[in-house]
């Protein structure tokens, strides 16, 4: 079946999103939902390092983080197509509050020992999980909005990515400081982001359902739905391979990174927090940036500029001398990162079609995130002292990774003329 593909036509019976309503029903429940994963990702192994004063359940603890959020794709991407993107993240946004309410007043009252190891790891574990369903319906959203955006789905997407990285930047900075007075207290703050996103989640603009379009039926729910679009998506399938070795370069970072801040140059998880910020600063730069790139070097180009970017930086953070030299080498493998990403959201709303958009983009995410668990295991079974090689072989294998993915990418008709229609088989 082939599909004509329009960026920025309405999709089914749905009407486009008045643009006096965008900051209303996409980009304020968008905001609160970013900083709390934002919080979520990059501060709870900050408070698995600050409560058990360990590298490896810090390198655990990322890996037990990682591990159920792979796994809740599959049913994350199924409820959104099944139920709508609205009441999934309503739901995940509350349940995360509870949860997160309920550790940091389990935190206050058990003493420091085995008993608080276990309460932060199982927070890792299931608040990875719950940031997951509202990530997806998030995107979801997100991809909707951009397809009505009237060939400007670019821009939308370097908006919300926007509002991604700004959380990224506020985010590990806030959970940094939060931390030096208290464990509780970050927690607490993680609690009311999450219930200021839940009370937004359910005014977000509907996405259309599986089985409420001509031509889609109920058959072949999750991630067999996703596959099948993906494979036949094949500028999507080669840029998402590329992408999925990059992220073992990424995660193990992500993973290592307080070790190296806090072990190796000797200074305080506010560190951390700010090596973080000052990456998020140079992506929202670099999104910024992409906004009009794109319209003069395509997708393709953008792509190619960015991968060699990350690349480059990646293979230098392994020789970083100094904690200045490391956060300005992490800001520029960010900054290529957050390029690639504006590529692949503007590439996969322009491409999976709407009515198994949840599934398809639950199983892109799947494979994106593999790595970040296989991360923290290999940082878990790392000396310190030897992190420097692994991330140099990380940084190989993703140069040659993105390099095979766009060379084989340079004629794809999508990636080099944005905002046009493209013929694509489904």
């Amino acid at each position: 079946m082939t599909i004509q593909l329009y960026e920025g036509r309405p999709a089914g019976r749905h009407a486009a999103v008045p643009p006096g309503s965008l900051l209303r029903r996409v980009y304020a429940p968008r905001a609160f939902d970013a900083l709390a994963f934002s919080m979520s990702t990059y501060a709870m192994p900050l408070l698995v390092l600050a409560t058990t004063e360990s590298a490896s359940l810090t390198g655990l603890a990322f890996a037990l983080e990682w591990i159920p959020r792979v796994a809740a794709f599959g049913l994350a991407g199924d409820l959104v197509d099944r139920r709508g993107a609205a009441i999934v993240f309503f739901l995940a946004s509350s349940a995360r509050a509870v949860l997160v309410a309920g550790g940091s007043v389990a935190l206050t009252m058990l003493e420091q020992g085995s008993a608080q190891t276990l309460v932060v790891m199982a927070l890792a574990a299931a608040t990875g999980t719950l940031t997951q369903f509202s990530f997806i319906a998030n995107e979801a959203v997100g991809a909707i909005v951009s397809r009505r955006a009237d060939t400007q789905a670019h821009k939308v997407q370097a908006v919300l990515i926007g509002i991604d990285q700004t959380a990224t930047l506020t985010g590990p900075a806030l959970g940094g400081v939060l931390l030096l007075a208290g464990p509780t207290h970050m927690l607490a703050v993680l609690s009311v982001l999450s219930c200021l996103a839940a009370a937004l989640a359910l005014q977000t603009p509907p996405t259309p359902l599986r089985g409420s379009q001509p031509g889609t039926t109920q058959r072949g729910a999750g991630l067999k739905t996703g596959w099948r679009t993906l494979r036949s998506l094949p500028a999507l399938g080669w840029l998402v391979g590329g992408l999925t070795v990059s992220n073992l370069a990424l995660g193990l970072l992500q993973s290592a990174s307080p070790i190296i801040v806090v072990e190796r140059f000797g200074l305080s998880p506010a560190a951390v927090g700010t090596l973080w910020s000052a990456a998020a600063a140079s992506t929202l730069l670099t999104v910024t940036v992409c906004r009009f790139a794109l319209n003069r070097l395509g997708l393709w180009g953008v792509g190619v500029v960015c991968s060699t970017v990350a690349s480059a930086a990646c293979l230098a953070l392994a020789h970083a001398p100094t904690y200045t030299a490391y956060v300005v080498l992490m800001a520029l493998f960010m900054a290529g990162d957050g390029g690639l990403t504006v590529v692949l959201r503007t590439l996969r709303s322009l491409l999976i079609p709407a009515a198994v958009f949840g599934s398809t983009l639950s199983l892109t995410i799947l494979l994106l995130l593999l790595p970040f668990p296989l991360a923290g295991i290999v940082v878990a079974l790392t000396s310190p002292w030897a992190l420097d090689y692994v991330i140099a072989v990380c940084a190989a294998l993703q140069a040659v990774a993105l390099g095979l993915a766009f060379l084989r990418l340079r004629t794809d008709p999508v990636l080099r003329t944005p905002g046009k229609p493209a013929q694509v088989t489904a």
